[in-house]
């Protein structure tokens, strides 16, 4: 369309109506008119527009001229020669053209663009922050739904050490160094020389980071380290499984530096029971 709106601008149609064209030209111009509409419809305009020019300056001419021009066309077939050759000036002869009606076009398809881009805006917003609502909430149901495969998974494990007879439960009770309701349930298995913590039912202080329980058997009258664990939110859905221990006389939990100690504090001794 720019190159229909470029070709009318340049101005070959108007030297096209004037007969100002070269053959090539005018094959040319009645080529474009015939396959664009837009393109006659200006020509149109432009010779109505040359018939006004010519209609509005139009001479009437003398009476004595006119005969001369009626016997020229008999006698001397027209020649000019025989006219005078000083004209006198018309005065006023002056008119304005008709300006070609103005195409709106371009004006409408630029304003439908310009919308349709605004519209599409706007739907792209609403769908990237429908789409930022959706993932949010697939990664909340995500979670819930790793958290809830995590406490499916820790109460089976649960039920099948519970329901497992060869394991034998000791609860550690406080000593003076913890609160009166500390206690810790040990899952020991004599035959696998298993040991497991039952973290849901670990009920002792939270550790700071600076510190760790470590979990000690006593074999022999000596204690042996059997690990350390930390006692947060995350681990209360979690059947921990410590070292492995053979003959064990008692369980015993205390309060150590991160990462665990050599030897027990024995003034940080939290629980205690007898196997």
């Amino acid at each position: 369309m720019e190159d229909i709106k470029a070709y009318i601008e340049s101005g070959i149609l108007e030297l096209y109506v004037l007969g100002d064209v070269s053959p090539a030209e005018k094959l040319q111009v009645e080529e474009m008119a015939s396959k664009h509409p837009a393109i006659k419809a200006e020509l149109e305009e432009i010779e109505r527009s040359m018939e006004l020019y010519a209609a509005e300056n139009a001479i009437e001419p003398t009476e004595h001229m006119r005969d001369r021009i009626l016997n020229s066309l008999v006698v001397n077939l027209a020649d000019d020669n025989n006219f005078p050759t000083k004209a006198k000036p018309v005065k006023n002869n002056v008119v304005t053209l008709t300006p070609p009606k103005q195409n709106n076009f371009y004006k409408y398809a630029f304003a439908a663009c310009l919308a349709l881009l605004i519209a599409s805006v706007v739907v792209v917003v609403n769908l990237s922050n429908k789409l930022d609502n959706a993932n949010t909430q697939l990664i909340a149901l995500n979670s819930t739904n790793q958290h809830f495969t995590s406490t499916v998974k820790f109460m089976d494990r649960q039920l099948s050490v519970y329901r497992d007879p060869s394991f034998k439960f000791i609860k550690l009770n406080p000593t003076v160094h913890a609160p009166n309701t500390a206690s810790i349930v040990v899952a020991f298995n004599p035959e696998k020389k298993k040991v497991i913590l039952d973290m849901a039912n670990v009920d002792m202080p939270k550790n700071d980071k600076g510190h760790q329980y470590q979990l000690w058997a006593i074999v022999d009258k000596k204690p042996v380290s059997l690990g350390v664990f930390d006692k947060t939110d995350a681990d209360s859905v979690e059947m921990k499984e410590m070292g492995s221990v053979v003959a064990p006389q008692a369980f015993a939990v205390t309060l150590e530096p991160r990462g665990g100690s050599v030897n027990p504090t024995m003034d940080e001794m939290m629980v205690i029971g007898n196997y």
